[in-house]
């Protein structure tokens, strides 16, 4: 009888903010393959001492999927624990495919994307009234070619917010792309490397103008997100438009206007 393979996101790299269901799966978990080259092994100490344990970083597909098929024959319980959210920017679909074709039961764990991660430890908002209400998951094209309707320069041309993924060694190419798409240099750009890495998260705060230079500087071009947006550094603005969330005057189901 086949045991079931969970695909767990392991969050941004801090151990706790795995999420609690993901936490349990590891305890109960009798093999757990995870990626090394991205997920902080410190995740791993929520798993149990005689658990088996393996790293994927050397493994190709068929490898990870024969590792995952084999541990689902002899374990009730089997994780495949990645980084972030197992839904983005992941291969989730490639390998649930011979899984489902072997009648190996299949879930989903979601985790915190180091997008929200990023955010949260900068300090800074996503969405803001009046100024942006859409966030952009992207990347740049690389070996894995981007749809024509996706490129980034049309995708920045929108003036939200962008959370530009797997791109920072290629952070030139990005500010030329917003540039094109009509962002000024003095636009705020954050980087975030590694967030919520005990010990290894870094910040770096520039523009458009100076953030490849400050990226080559810090030798940041790995494991680091990219935020632009009009919102940054919403917390110093004296004169933002207020939310209506908490206007009195504006009526809610709760909340008459006074």
């Amino acid at each position: 009888m086949n045991g079931k393979v969970w695909f767990v996101g392991a969050g941004p790299g801090a151990p706790d903010l795995i999420t609690v269901r993901g936490a349990r799966l590891l305890a109960e978990a009798g093999a757990i393959l995870y990626t090394g080259s991205l997920v902080a092994e410190t995740v791993l100490e929520w798993a149990s001492p005689d658990c088996e344990i393996a790293d994927s970083k050397s493994m190709d597909l068929q490898q990870v999927t024969a590792w995952l098929l084999e541990q689902a024959q002899r374990h009730a319980t089997v994780v495949r624990l990645q980084t972030g959210d197992p839904t983005l920017y992941g291969v989730f679909a490639e390998l649930a495919r011979p899984l489902d074709h072997a009648g190996i039961p299949v879930g989903i764990v979601s985790g915190v994307s180091s997008a929200m991660a990023s955010a949260a430890a900068a300090g800074e908002c996503l969405t803001l009234p009046e100024i942006t209400q859409t966030v952009i998951f992207t990347r740049l094209s690389e070996r894995t070619q981007m749809p024509e309707r996706e490129s980034l320069t049309a995708l920045a041309a929108h003036g939200c917010t962008l959370c530009i993924f797997l791109s920072i060694e290629r952070i030139e190419a990005v500010v030329e792309h917003l540039t094109a798409a009509g962002w000024h240099g003095t636009a705020p750009v954050v980087i975030v490397h590694k967030a919520t890495w005990p010990d290894e998260e870094l910040i770096l705060r520039g523009t458009l103008d100076d953030i490849a230079m400050q990226c080559r500087v810090a030798r940041i071009d790995r494991q680091a997100l990219i935020l632009v947006s009009p919102a940054l550094g919403a917390r110093a603005w004296t004169d933002a438009q207020p939310s209506k969330l908490y206007d009195a005057a504006f009526p809610r189901r709760f909340r008459p206007a006074s």
